[in-house]
């Protein structure tokens, strides 16, 4: 089974840019299919962008489309979400977290990863 870590996260000014990546233990981080979600306080965690295991097909929250890019380096076993013109409202935790080995779904939702990681802090200042 796969272990994630996140890191890069950090405070930023609103219009700001940051790189968080989610580095990998274990085998074959090739097959799983990866996602980045978000929980501001008080609120549920929710999607934010997800990548194939096949690398062919990233998704994104409308909140976000266009100004975060999500990619992955096999060889390296990292997850990347390059985020750009960053605003208040995306002030939470982020994690990444990975889907069974080979899976195909609309990889939106929460129960469709199995391992998650710990989190990272996301703050965004007006």
């Amino acid at each position: 089974q796969v272990h994630l870590v996140e890191s890069g996260g950090g405070l930023v000014q609103a219009g700001g840019s940051l790189r968080l990546s989610c580095t990998a233990s274990g085998r074959a981080f090739s097959v799983y299919a990866l996602g980045w979600f978000r929980q501001a306080p008080g609120k549920e965690r929710e999607f934010v962008a997800a990548i194939s295991w096949s690398s062919t097909r990233t998704y994104y929250a409308e909140s976000v489309k266009g100004r975060f890019t999500i990619s992955r380096d096999n060889a390296q076993n990292t997850l990347y979400l390059h985020m750009d013109n960053l605003k208040p409202e995306d002030t939470a935790v982020y994690y990444c977290a990975a889907s069974k080995p080979f899976y195909s779904g609309t990889y939106t939702g929460r129960d469709e990863y199995d391992v998650w990681g710990q989190g990272t802090q996301v703050t965004v200042s007006s």
